[in-house]
């Protein structure tokens, strides 16, 4: 028995080393592009706050403010929730369709001695680092461009840690699916045909309580993940506009986790053996 015992020890051990070997492996990978990722998280965001919270006010334009507050504070939350969400695709499925190309370079990772399925898992929570940095590439920006000041409060930290870590996982997950599911050549199709459009009925630019004016796609836009980043983000960060409650966007989240990581995952494998 104690043999038994001191091989499941060292097996985990060696599993443990060789997930982390694997995540150090794709930070050093990261360090090289670093500059590179930080433009490309950046750029949407300072373009999209230049533009609606800056230019338009000084130009004499403005958006309708929600709860009694401008447009640059409903916004921060989205925007943070955008930024995870493509960072998290981007991170996943754009190499996937590059390592399970012609040259095989996936080959090299599964020759690592972990489960094929663990391999899957590490570029998810490898993609969950890159989005919660992502996400507070946004949060300066926020205060930094906009002509009004942008009014942030956060109301509890650990709804905002849970939120920002199920929501990155998410991200990572679905980009694992995409990855997995779609075929290297249509990869940016998927970005035209499915990213932008759950992104823009992904209740980032307006609170999803205000929906209510369309009452069908208010209840149909809760099958998207990115409503609950965005209403989650809200209810920590601006806890005065009307948001979903605190439970519902966890428990969301973290189904949305569970089956897209199990998609992710049983693609990922199929894709390798197969």
């Amino acid at each position: 028995m104690n043999n038994t015992v001191e091989r499941t020890q060292g097996t985990a051990t060696l599993y443990g080393r060789a997930f982390i070997g694997l995540m150090l492996r794709d930070a050093r990978v990261l360090r090289r592009e670093f500059w590179p990722f930080i433009i490309r998280v950046a750029m949407n965001p300072l373009l999209f706050l230049f533009v609606f919270t800056f230019l338009f006010p000084r130009i004499g334009e403005s958006f309708g403010a929600a709860g009694g507050m401008d447009f640059g504070t409903v916004l921060l939350p989205g925007l943070m929730a955008v930024a995870i969400m493509f960072t998290g695709i981007a991170a996943v499925a754009l190499p996937l369709s590059t390592e399970f190309g012609i040259t095989r370079e996936i080959d090299d990772r599964v020759m690592c001695p972990i489960p094929v399925a663990a391999v899957a898992m590490e570029k998810v929570c490898f993609s969950a680092l890159q989005c919660l940095l992502s996400a507070a590439i946004v949060f300066p920006l926020a205060y930094l461009i906009p002509s009004q000041p942008v009014h942030v409060h956060v109301s509890s930290w650990w709804l905002l840690i849970a939120v920002s870590i199920l929501a990155s996982l998410v991200s990572g997950a679905l980009g694992l699916t995409i990855g997995t599911t779609v075929e290297p050549r249509q990869i940016g199709l998927i970005f035209s045909v499915v990213v932008v459009p759950i992104t823009f009925l992904g209740c980032v630019y307006y609170p999803w309580a205000l929906l209510y004016h369309v009452r069908w796609l208010q209840y149909a836009v809760l099958i998207n993940p990115i409503v609950y980043m965005s209403e989650g983000l809200r209810a920590a960060l601006t806890p005065a506009l009307t948001h979903m409650p605190a439970w519902l966007i966890l428990a969301a989240l973290s189904l949305s986790l569970l089956l897209l990581g199990w998609a992710g995952v049983r693609g990922f494998t199929r894709r390798v053996i197969g």
